[in-house]
């Protein structure tokens, strides 16, 4: 496909670099480039586009992108400019624009952005969901990981994992990866990066899943800052349809940060006793200091037996909160699919575990249709 660019760049010098991007680039044409968006929207219909690249480093940038988005239909708007906001992006992203792009740019990167959002846009509804464990051993990481090849599978969408259990995170061990770059990289460069930028750090596991490593030593946990660790995961929510985040138990800055940005946080604990239950309730009463609670935190108990409906029910009662869905002790089977490069998920696709998984994706995707409820 030849796409037909019109530049609007309200900078001379960066209007002149941008420009040589384009004009060498083999699949892209500068249909017309502007300075001044007054001409481009006066001027720009006679070039018919297809693509628009728009400065959105002036006054007014909002207000601009309608008259763009009114007067080009047929044209993807992508939005350039020199750091990437999340609450302005949304704005644009509402006023007729379909994704962001940092300026200056290379041509795999333009190209990126365009093969991205041209058609589907920005991801603008998308959910991060935190999963929170009172105590170490959870089965944190198996859900995790299975439920993310679930969730793109009955969707077709982009998931994207964030290891942010800064000291042990072991995402990279289970999925066998060795990341070019990790979370400690992704937290450096956040203040640089656009969504599309940060997909380049997570490592892919599938075409749709893919995972942001934790760090390779525990002692770099220092050079993620909360703050920045906040900036990656709502850039993350610009990327994935669905953000998965694995935290460290208990709670602690990083687990309290992720939480307070998440859609939902699922609290998964290991059914191996009678002290998993108190643990539940006690987190759960932190948790009731949201407003919102009910509607936004989950319970998940793993390696449960007898695994059946008696079993959920009795288990809701005891700690007076309804359990989304029980995991059944699978931990022979979860070894050997590790062992062999597989996930779980395939090796009994018809299993009480990859139902149980499935339940769990399924309750996640219909969240906002359904409400909050358990589901077996």
């Amino acid at each position: 496909m030849q796409y037909k660019i019109m530049l609007v760049e309200h900078d001379r010098l960066m209007l002149e670099q941008m420009s040589k991007v384009i004009e060498n680039a083999p699949d892209m044409e500068l249909a017309a480039r502007f300075q001044s968006s007054g001409d481009a929207l006066g001027q720009g219909r006679v070039f018919n586009p297809n693509i628009i690249l728009f400065d959105t480093d002036v006054e007014g940038a909002t207000e601009k992108l309608r008259e763009f988005a009114g007067y080009f239909p047929h044209a993807a708007v992508i939005c350039t400019g020199e750091k990437w906001m999340a609450d302005k992006t949304s704005h644009y992203i509402q006023a007729g624009a379909s994704g962001y792009l940092i300026k200056p740019f290379t041509y795999n990167s333009l190209r990126e952005a365009i093969m991205t959002y041209a058609q589907n846009g920005m991801q603008l509804d998308s959910k991060v969901i935190t999963f929170f464990s009172p105590k170490g051993k959870s089965g944190k990481t198996t859900v995790i990981s299975n439920l993310a090849v679930a969730l793109s599978r009955m969707t077709g969408e982009r998931v994207g994992i964030i290891d942010a259990d800064l000291q042990f995170g072991d995402m990279a061990v289970f999925f066998n990866l060795e990341p070019q770059s990790t979370i400690v990289e992704a937290a450096r460069d956040a203040k640089f990066l656009s969504p599309l930028d940060l997909r380049s750090y997570f490592t892919k596991v599938t075409d749709k899943v893919s995972v942001l490593c934790g760090t390779k030593k525990p002692s770099l946990i220092d050079r993620v800052s909360i703050a920045n660790l906040e900036a990656v995961i709502k850039m993350a929510k610009a990327a994935f349809k669905y953000v998965l985040v694995d935290v460290p138990p208990g709670f602690n800055p990083t687990s309290i940060a992720a939480a307070e940005m998440s859609d939902y946080t699922y609290v998964i604990a290991m059914l191996n006793g009678g002290y998993e239950i108190k643990h539940v309730q006690r987190s759960l009463d932190v948790f009731e200091a949201w407003d919102d609670f009910e509607d936004r935190v989950r319970v998940v108990f793993t390696r449960v037996v007898p695994c059946n409906k008696e079993a959920q029910e009795k288990i809701s009662d005891a700690i007076d909160y309804d359990v989304d869905v029980l995991v059944p002790n699978a931990y022979m089977m979860v070894s050997k699919a590790a062992d062999n490069g597989q996930m779980a998920l395939d090796l009994e696709p018809e299993g009480q575990f990859a139902g149980s998984i499935n339940s769990l994706a399924d309750i996640i995707i219909h969240q906002n249709d359904t409400g909050r409820g358990a589901k077996w």
